[in-house]
């Protein structure tokens, strides 16, 4: 990561953003107990509602569900079985949206609840209805609500922590800026209670960290660390969103302009939504293995994986599925959705798709991943 000076006016970007995403961690709404702090919700409103009455748009991604289920469940701690995660989640889903009901309705507002899972922001159907409902609701005045669907996700479904999901929904919904709220208050050389590590007030993204340990996790009642804050910082930046990263204690000095937190400058422009998704957030459900020949047609000229230039499949993956696309050396090339089943895909392997066509019929002469569905990774295994 390379540290650059502050342009005050970067800053500015926060400030008139007409469309925003907030993300707000578990840790910032909870009790040490992992108890819903009511108190905690309606201070971060108070922020959210003055930014509406202002005129601009507030998209709000609110982790909480599993911590505000412990209490009700009976449980010690957060649970670690994704069973029992599941099933706090429904318990605790309802009472948190309630609390952002009540707090939002002392504003004049009204929020509309959305819990997505990862494939609705990459199979088409599903981005599609994510992307026009979320739309609408902003069109109406509506403040929308997200959370990650832990009732029902699985753990090869699921985003993992609701940092990412905030990073793809800030694209996904066009959004301006994306403001990350959590326990700590700014991107620290180490951990701030280290002496000598020192507040990073704005940087570049780079592909390393050097110098810079962020290996702490997250709190008891929470899923992402610094560390996962920083792959969503990414996906956002990279995709053409700036992020500043702050305390819930700080959000109303931050949306105002003020030096405190990190800013981090977008440094790229749009992509797909399931090219970021493949690329930051998927769950891989098998490998591809490809020839020389593959490798340089996909990387070098940005064509389809066809069935010729593939000599191996592994894992249980079925048709759209995110795999793996591996060299003959075994480095990692890539992530696409693979367009048919495992169990069909070795009787296509190194054949052309008019003999494909010719043998099998109509169907069978489509790409195994198509260039819209496949993302170079530039990772070294």
């Amino acid at each position: 990561m390379r540290v650059v000076t502050v342009d005050p006016l970067d800053r500015q970007q926060l400030v008139t953003a007409a469309r925003l995403v907030v993300k707000i961690g578990s840790s910032s709404l909870t009790t040490p107990d992992g108890r819903l702090a009511p108190e905690r919700l309606n201070a971060l409103v108070e922020v959210l509602a003055a930014r509406r009455a202002a005129g601009g748009q507030v998209v709000l991604v609110s982790s909480g569900a599993i911590a505000a289920g412990i209490g009700p469940l009976g449980l010690a701690a957060r649970p670690k079985d994704l069973a029992t995660q599941q099933a706090a989640a429904s318990v605790g889903q309802g009472l948190l949206v309630a609390h952002y009901t009540a707090a939002f309705a002392r504003h004049g507002l009204q929020v509309g609840q959305v819990l997505l899972t990862a494939d609705d922001t990459v199979r088409r159907v599903h981005y599609r209805n994510a992307h026009r409902a979320l739309t609408r609701l902003l069109d109406l005045g509506i403040v929308p609500v997200i959370n990650e669907n832990d009732a029902v996700a699985t753990d090869e479904i699921r985003f993992g922590d609701n940092d990412r999901l905030a990073a793809l929904v800030s694209h996904l919904v066009h959004a301006d800026a994306l403001m990350l709220l959590s326990d700590v208050d700014s991107l620290y050389t180490g951990p701030p209670s280290r002496d000598g590590s020192r507040r990073i007030a704005s940087v570049v993204v780079a592909e390393d960290l050097e110098g810079i340990d962020v290996a702490s996790r997250g709190s008891a009642v929470g899923t992402g660390g610094m560390v996962t804050k920083l792959e969503s910082v990414a996906i956002a930046t990279q995709s053409g969103v700036p992020v500043v990263l702050t305390s819930a204690a700080q959000a109303a000095q931050a949306l105002a302009g003020e030096d405190v937190g990190t800013w981090f400058t977008a440094t790229g422009r749009r992509t797909s939504i399931r090219r970021l998704w493949l690329a930051h957030a998927a769950s891989t459900r098998g490998r591809l293995l490809l020839d020389a020949g593959a490798v340089r047609a996909v990387v070098e000229r940005g064509t389809s994986l066809l069935p010729a230039g593939v000599t191996g499949a592994e894992g249980a993956f079925e048709e759209g599925d995110p795999v793996e696309l591996v060299g003959p050396d075994g480095a990692l090339v890539g992530r696409g959705l693979v367009a048919y089943d495992a169990s069909e895909v070795p009787g296509l392997l190194g054949r052309s798709t008019q003999d494909l066509r010719a043998e099998l019929g109509p169907g069978y002469d489509r790409e195994l991943v198509h260039r819209d569905d496949l993302v170079l990774v530039r990772k070294r295994r």
